[in-house]
């Protein structure tokens, strides 16, 4: 048996339909209000998690978007924020996204896991924009978020990532209302 030589994770085809690359995302509850609809819509096509992501520039433009792909891709990191980050390093062939200059923010439904924390150390974000928090995600999901440090805020922002959270929290909590009712996990 050979050891596999490539790696495919894919993203489904209607985030077109939802991610506008035309429109610019200006206001923080625009970009959050986007991965909360990303969220919405994959619990809709039940092809995953309740959770979106997206990153935009400086002006607006949405560079990806990314949702919950863990049990339709097998694949434990296939969270909304890493694919998120994932496809936006491909566009931008960077693997830090603000290496070449410029300003990037990821939005995201709800507050990171342990996981797309660490992640967002390394991707080349300076701003992170959140939904609901990983409180809401535990008491409303059968979802574990893992450990993060205490002050997990502000080991972002000591590193140059400001972030700012409870941004349409109600929204970010039907949803994950919404899928906690169904009794589904992941």
């Amino acid at each position: 048996m050979m050891l596999p030589l490539q790696i495919h994770l894919t993203l489904p085809p209607w985030i077109e339909d939802v991610a506008d690359t035309q429109r610019r995302y200006l206001t923080d509850e625009e970009r959050v209000g986007l991965a909360i609809d990303l969220s919405q819509r994959n619990i809709e096509h039940g092809q995953g998690g309740p959770f979106g992501a997206a990153v935009f520039d400086e002006h607006g433009r949405l560079i990806a978007a990314g949702v919950n792909r863990v049990i339709p891709q097998t694949c434990s990191v296939a969270h909304a924020e890493m694919l998120a980050y994932m496809a936006a390093q491909q566009r931008l062939a960077s693997y830090r996204l603000n290496e070449q200059g410029g300003h990037y923010t990821l939005a995201t439904s709800a507050q990171p896991c342990c996981q797309c924390y660490g992640a967002t150390f390394w991707a080349g974000v300076d701003t992170l924009l959140i939904g609901a928090r990983g409180e809401d995600v535990e008491e409303l999901t059968k979802f574990d978020e893992g450990p993060l440090p205490a002050d997990w805020q502000g080991e972002l922002e000591r590193r140059g990532i400001a972030v700012r959270g409870d941004i349409l929290r109600d929204k970010a909590r039907a949803v994950l209302a919404a899928y906690g009712d169904k009794g589904e996990s992941y």
